[in-house]
Parts: C-alpha cells; sequence; structure tokens
C-alpha cells in the first residue's frame, strides 16, 4: 500500500486504521501512483486520495471516495461530479467529501468500541475522573503528574497479570480480539505485556 494519510484511535491503534479510499468508474481499487525521483532511480509509491485526479502526472481519475479501514471495513461510497469539479484541484474540490469519509470511519469505530465488552459505569467513571485529576495537577506540578502517569502504568501491569493469564486460558484469541476491539496480532501482543509471556510462544 502507498502512503496516505490514515487515522487511528489512542484504544484500538493500527487494528482500525482509517483512510480514504479511491474507487474508479468500474468499481475497482486503483494501485497506488508511482513518483519518480529526480535523478531517475527509485520513486516513492503514494496511494493519497486527492493524486486521483486523471492528470497526466498523476494516477487514473477517482469516481468514488469512501472511508477504508484495516480492519476491511469499508464505508459507502461518495461519488465525485467532475463536471461540477472541472479545473480545479482535486484536493481543494473533494476536501469536503474526504471530510464525510472521515465522519463515515468516525461511526466506524465507535460501532467498533461498543461491539468490544462492555465496562461497567463504576470503572468508567474512575478512569474519567483520575484522568482529569492528572490533567489539573499537571498544570500545578508537571513533575507530580508524570509521577501519576507512572504510578497508574505500575496499578496497570499489577492488575492486568492474573486477568491477562485467566482470559488466554479461557478465550480464544479470535474471542480475546473481538472482546478488545483489536486485531488477533495486536490482542496476543497486548495479553503478552500484560500477562508477561513471550508474545511469539
Amino acid at each position: 500500500m502507498g502512503e496516505r494519510e490514515t487515522w487511528t484511535t489512542e484504544e484500538f491503534g493500527s487494528s482500525h486504521g482509517g483512510a480514504v479510499g479511491v474507487l474508479l468508474a468500474d468499481g475497482t481499487v486503483p494501485a497506488p501512483v508511482v513518483f519518480g525521483m529526480i535523478s531517475g532511480t527509485g520513486g516513492r509509491s503514494v496511494s493519497e486520495w486527492s493524486v486521483y485526479d486523471g492528470g497526466l502526472a498523476h494516477g487514473p481519475r477517482a469516481a468514488a471516495l469512501r472511508a477504508v479501514c484495516s480492519c476491511g471495513w469499508s464505508g459507502p461510497e461518495h461519488r465525485l461530479d467532475w463536471d461540477v469539479i472541472g479545473e480545479q484541484k482535486l484536493i481543494e474540490a473533494a476536501h469536503g467529501t474526504a471530510d464525510t469519509c472521515m465522519e463515515d470511519w468516525d461511526t466506524h469505530t465507535a460501532e467498533v468500541d461498543r461491539s468490544a465488552i462492555p465496562l461497567p459505569e463504576t470503572v468508567t467513571s474512575l478512569l474519567t475522573q483520575l484522568h482529569e485529576e492528572i490533567e489539573k495537577l499537571a498544570k500545578i506540578s508537571p513533575l507530580a503528574a508524570v509521577r501519576a502517569a507512572r504510578r497508574m502504568e505500575v496499578t496497570a501491569a499489577q492488575v492486568g497479570y492474573w486477568p491477562a493469564h485467566d482470559a488466554r486460558r479461557d478465550a480464544t484469541a479470535e474471542q480475546a480480539a473481538a472482546a478488545l476491539g483489536l486485531n488477533e496480532d495486536a490482542a496476543r501482543k497486548l495479553m503478552a505485556r500484560f500477562g508477561g509471556w513471550s508474545p511469539y510462544r
């Protein structure tokens, strides 16, 4: 896959990396566009939606944009009207359409969040309160806030150890991934980090 702007959330990371995807008039996804180097050797592979304007130096003309996610999900198609776009640069003419794609992906990640194993309201409230209190502390004493963040790391390692071992015993990799809202590789590495075992065994 060529270079392009991607979106992630802090909790789900690369398991749900979003981007603006391109569809051609025949419904296919175009290959990345290769921009040659001035020296004539090598080149840069790019799949950013804005390069598909049909220009001589760029890729084929995009017929539609849609949100895509690294998990395989894709959003609804948003058709591009080239009669309206005319001679405008695609990045300017379709900027609003690209923003709509990002909103579609936001809706997708919200659905992922809802499908993950729910947390008790008391836990969610305590985590939110702790976050807010450390942010307040940072305005008074940044070092104290850093120490508090470090204590959170230590606590997370302590409270996550045995649950990780129990979950490893009781749940399949697929079940763990679905519950955590991650892909199986990311879930395996997270469980290994909390459980203190190698993610490669």
